[in-house]
């Protein structure tokens, strides 16, 4: 149960945008959830905001006080410290509402559809144009955050979505980017 927080806001520089240094705060957390095989630490951004389309500066941490203190102790914010401004392990305010944070994975590129439609049907990529025209191609309107995978280091867009606010907490998991479904964070 996600009882406690800790909020992490990242401070921008001239030389360092705040989104930027968000990804890499992101980045390192995510490695360490995995590293540690961690699954009771989960994530929202409370000034998450889709008009306009932003996560902000903040990255709240939560789980119990005794998961947050392990993962605190892990010392994973090295590099980073100059950039951030914590706060203690805190409790989460009486009455807090519940939300789901998750991703959302889109298709978005038109060239990998169809390269995926030439690997599955077989077709040359004139056929697979054919099918698929330009026009088919999605642009998220979600929040998102750059990131680099870390299996095969390339760049990607994790985009991350709100459900509504709940009365009560739905208990889980979470994964390693401390994204759950069906599990909740409070959102205050």
């Amino acid at each position: 149960m996600t009882t406690h927080y800790i909020d992490l806001t990242v401070v921008p520089d001239p030389e360092t945008s705040g989104a930027q240094l968000l990804g890499a705060l992101y980045g390192k957390l995510h490695h360490t959830l995995v590293q540690h095989r961690t699954n009771d630490i989960g994530v929202s951004f409370p000034h998450y905001s889709l008009n306009p389309r932003a996560l902000g500066h903040t990255l709240r941490l939560h789980g119990t006080a005794e998961a947050l203190r392990r993962l605190m102790e892990a010392d994973w914010l090295k590099g980073l410290r100059d950039h951030i401004r914590m706060t203690n392990v805190t409790v989460v305010p009486p009455g807090a509402h519940h939300r789901v944070v998750q991703r959302r994975q889109f298709k978005t590129s038109v060239e990998r559809m169809r390269r995926r439609r030439m690997h599955r049907k077989g077709e040359t990529a004139e056929q697979a144009a054919l099918a698929i025209p330009d026009t088919v191609q999605r642009r998220p309107d979600l929040p998102y955050v750059h990131l680099r995978s870390q299996s095969s280091r390339q760049p990607f867009c994790l985009f991350v979505a709100m459900g509504p606010p709940l009365e009560r907490a739905v208990p889980g998991t979470f994964n390693s980017y401390g994204l759950g479904g069906p599990a909740t964070v409070p959102w205050f």
